[in-house]
């Protein structure tokens, strides 16, 4: 693989459905450690909780002996899925449990006007943080949409008035994206 090359990964958030996820183009030199800002800013996560790369390499964060995470800032994303096909997984707040799939789709090259890391598309909001995981996120969700459930009232005041779960601004994704 070329050293300038670019990964199209898509990323994809387990236990969801309908799905949300993003299709991402990252340079294969993309530390695993801004790897883990690329996927904070396109999915919409603020950064509050720790976070772990499961590879076939081995387990890789911040680095900590106790749990055997090895240091993600020393490691590029082609190191631990090189090609096509490949796949990782990105788990982020260990206590929400929520399981991103990053599947390698093409290896292309870099094209000299294009901005990276960039994000092409995607599919629906980022659940809040601290919402319960998936079982919570849709418990979430049906509280909202029935104004008769009981804890209506409660999580529309604390998700902040409203959450449209189907909206993505793709264009404010890249804004962000383009100060990593």
């Amino acid at each position: 693989m070329p050293a300038d090359s670019i990964l199209q990964i898509k990323v994809t958030l387990a236990d969801i459905r309908p799905p949300i996820w993003r299709r991402l183009q990252v340079p294969a030199g993309l530390t695993l450690a801004r790897l883990h800002l690329v996927i904070q800013t396109a999915m919409g996560w603020e950064d509050y909780h720790m976070h772990l790369f499961a590879t076939p390499a081995g387990d890789y964060g911040r680095p900590d002996s106790e749990l055997g995470h090895r240091n993600e800032a020393k490691v590029p994303l082609h190191a631990v899925a090189p090609a096509a096909g490949d796949k990782i997984c990105y788990t982020y707040d260990f206590g929400d449990g929520w399981e991103h799939v990053i599947e390698v789709e093409k290896v292309l090259p870099r094209e000299s006007d294009a901005t990276y890391p960039h994000c092409l598309t995607g599919r629906r909001a980022c659940p809040p943080e601290d919402c319960g995981g998936p079982w919570g996120y849709g418990e979430l969700l049906a509280a909202l949409a029935d104004p008769k459930h009981e804890q209506h009232d409660e999580l529309t005041e604390w998700i902040g008035g409203s959450f449209d779960p189907d909206h993505l601004d793709i264009d404010d994704i890249n804004k962000q994206l383009a100060d990593i």
